[in-house]
């Protein structure tokens, strides 16, 4: 599995076990590495008149002498231009003293437009905003849009949270080596890397199972094994239960979003929870869909103890206030109470995230209790704020950082959407969503996105799994359905994705 994802951190301890395990020291990796990126700039701009080189004085720096040696002796005009020397004796400083070109100083950079330029600044280990001449030359390679292939990350973007403290260079391409860095996927980094391409310099799977990451990109890998495949004799309750609560007359849309995303998932049942003022509204709606009235607290255990639902979805339309959070604790501390059944979570999002902004502990606390089910919230950025202002108004942390933290203080996992989703759970893995698409930002995406999360889990799939899962599946429908998509096209377009899934799952063909 190649979907690790390694801070900048990491990525040097990789490089330090891959030297030490041999055959290649790390003027060796240096080579590799800048090869990789030569490969790429001959067979993307074969037709550049020159390439200009920026080379900064550390490893990064080095990689860009290597690239300018590779295509100076493959035929093409180079020019390389240095932000400093590289420190005596160091790889970078061998890689400077091999290259056939000689460097001239950045401060003098000049281009032209029909160039290509080779970012080898800072990469992924700069954490300040670029200034002086390196600043200087984001400013010429912008204002004459020549394309850009960085070297690992594009300098002024960080390799750990994908900020832009400053200026940044813009790429058209960026080669980064043995695995990506969360810089690479998280905004605005995804943005300024345009492709990625991962290139191979000789770190095997071997050294990178060393380091124990805890962060992937969300891909099928991650997930797929724990994807619930219906059994030959599978009968439709023993496919899982789920509940959807249902707001008042007026709001009811949403959890009938929910509630579809839920069935098309898998779950082999689904019943919507309404209030009684809105049964007819609901009724004229569904039809495979349940519906059941649910006014009070004591509905919720009823419906609990007779039909033994395995998962709930609950504030998408539901409303604000004391209701919404007497039927959470409900649910979450039936386990307790002795109900029949096994459920095994509920989706928070929406009002039902809001409705807590002014207790969360009493939520979080409940959570932690033995034998609660297992809380998953969904959600964007003004909802976090309001359940973990702390964490939200904590600027030094990447939003990486910030879905760990608040998954880890509420103890449940934490879907912390927008076009850079990030999931992590209490433990501390964490995965971020890489095919989000434009077109998922309409209204009623994150209502289906909370029923396919249900859907998974009321199908037994672990929590953070099924987050993950549904994740990648709502983004990939997304996507593939493309322009002009609403929140009802998402459960249907859903079918192919999940179609392929299963095939993949189960080694089928076709």
């Amino acid at each position: 599995m190649s979907n690790e994802l390694l801070s900048p951190a990491e990525m040097g301890e990789a490089d330090r076990l891959a030297i030490a395990a041999g055959p290649l020291d790390g003027f060796g990796l240096m080579r590799r590495a800048g090869e990789a990126v030569a490969a790429v700039v001959l067979a993307r701009y074969p037709a550049a008149a020159r390439v200009h080189v920026l080379c900064g004085p550390g490893n990064n720096g080095g990689d860009g002498y290597v690239v300018a040696g590779v295509l100076h002796d493959s035929g093409v005009d180079v020019r390389v231009w240095a932000s400093g020397p590289p420190r005596a004796g160091s790889d970078a400083a061998m890689a400077a003293a091999e290259c056939p070109v000689a460097s001239r100083p950045l401060s003098a950079f000049s281009a032209e437009k029909n160039a290509v330029v080779v970012d080898a600044l800072y990469g992924a280990g700069l954490s300040k905003a670029l200034s002086g001449d390196a600043a200087r030359a984001v400013e010429i390679a912008t204002a004459l849009n020549l394309p850009l292939v960085a070297v690992d990350l594009p300098s002024g973007v960080s390799g750990e949270s994908g900020n832009r403290p400053g200026q940044a260079f813009r790429a058209d391409v960026t080669v980064t080596f043995a695995r990506k860095k969360p810089g690479h996927l998280l905004l605005p980094g995804r943005e300024l890397c345009g492709e990625i391409v991962l290139a191979d310099i000789g770190i095997g799977a071997e050294v990178i199972a060393q380091l124990k990451t805890q962060t992937f990109e969300n891909v099928p890998a991650l997930w797929r094994d724990a994807l619930p495949v219906p059994a030959v004799d599978a009968h439709k309750y023993r496919r899982g239960h789920a509940g959807v609560f249902s707001g008042g007359p007026s709001s009811t849309g949403a959890a009938r979003l929910s509630a579809l995303a839920a069935a098309r998932t898998g779950a082999g049942a689904v019943t919507v929870l309404s209030p009684a003022n809105a049964m007819q509204v609901n009724a004229a709606h569904l039809t495979s869909i349940m519906l059941r009235k649910a006014d009070t607290v004591d509905d919720v255990h009823d419906f609990i103890a007779e039909r033994r639902p395995s998962a709930f979805v609950l504030g998408p339309g539901f409303g604000v206030g004391d209701k919404t959070r007497d039927f959470a604790l409900a649910i979450l501390g039936a386990g307790q109470q002795g109900a029949a059944g096994r459920i095994d979570g509920l989706v928070l999002d929406a009002d039902g995230i809001t409705s807590f902004r002014e207790e969360p502990d009493t939520l979080f606390d409940t959570v932690r209790r033995s034998e609660a089910p297992a809380l998953v919230m969904t959600p964007h950025e003004g909802e976090f704020g309001r359940l973990f202002p702390e964490i939200a108004g904590d600027n030094a942390l990447s939003k990486l950082a910030k879905a760990r933290a608040a998954a880890q203080r509420s103890n449940g996992v934490v879907v912390y959407k927008g076009a850079d989703t990030v999931i992590a759970a209490p433990n501390g893995l964490a995965a971020i969503n890489s095919n989000g698409a434009p077109w998922l930002a309409t209204a009623g995406s994150g209502d289906v996105l909370a029923g396919i999360i249900a859907g998974l889990l009321a199908q037994g799939m672990p929590p953070f799994e099924a987050a993950c899962a549904a994740a990648w599946i709502h983004a990939e429908a997304g996507s593939r359905f493309g322009p002009g998509l609403i929140a009802e096209d998402l459960p249907l377009a859903m079918v192919p994705v999940l179609l392929e899934l299963i095939r993949s799952r189960k080694g089928i063909a076709g």
